[in-house]
């Protein structure tokens, strides 16, 4: 069954942004040509809020990227770029990506935070504020 692993992460600080965004794009990139990867996106939400949504065959293809690459080179930075990061993974019968809402409630029901250096109120209480909708700022790379 196909995993779908979401992040989200915010940018505390606009001096870190040009960089945060630099290497999102490089990580999707990388993801996009990695094996086992079925689809890569990227949405950008208010106050600097930055989400990924990619699918991939398996667990150790997810995991194969996540430790590799560009990938694994910017993971620590971001303790110090940003005040919120929070990631979820599950399994499903279909290989298309989920819709944001659903990624959305899923983060919130069965997500976990990561570890950051800075973190805000909401990271420490661990709320995942709703998306703005009309869903507007996605990047699709596969």
């Amino acid at each position: 069954m196909p995993l779908v692993s979401i992040t989200r992460l915010r940018v505390r600080s606009w001096r870190f942004l040009p960089m945060f965004v630099i290497q999102s794009f490089r990580a999707a990139q990388q993801a996009r040509s990695t094996q086992g990867n079925l689809s890569v996106s990227l949405l950008r939400q208010p106050q600097w809020a930055f989400w990924t949504r990619t699918v991939w065959t398996s667990e150790e293809s997810m995991r194969g990227y996540m430790m590799s690459g560009v990938h694994r080179g910017v993971m620590p930075k971001l303790l110090e770029w940003c005040d919120e990061a929070a990631l979820v993974h599950w399994t499903q019968d279909s290989q298309q990506p989920p819709e944001w809402t659903e990624a959305r409630e899923k983060m919130q029901a069965i997500g976990r935070t990561s570890k950051v250096n800075h973190p805000s109120e909401d990271q420490r209480a661990f709320r995942i504020p709703e998306l703005r909708v009309p869903i507007t700022g996605e990047t699709k790379l596969k």
